[in-house]
């Protein structure tokens, strides 16, 4: 993810992934992850917009939720 952002010289990025589980809420896991990715990317100034996770019919924004 670091040298993806660095490569295209981002400002900010958007995280996504998929639940084939069919339920959009984070796991610990997620939220976990998430906050390792949004301190990670901050040390090279990338901001981290939001985390969306994905299922069959819908979708969930972290950043909506709060949870960023």
């Amino acid at each position: 993810m670091v040298l993806r952002a660095l490569h295209h010289q981002a400002a900010a990025v958007v995280l996504a992934h998929n639940h084939p589980s069919g339920t959009v809420q984070p796991s610990r896991a997620d939220e976990a992850l998430t906050q390792t990715l949004k301190t990670t990317l901050a040390l090279i100034d990338v901001r981290v917009l939001d985390h969306v996770i994905v299922a069959p019919g819908e979708a969930l924004s972290m950043a909506e939720r709060g949870l960023l």
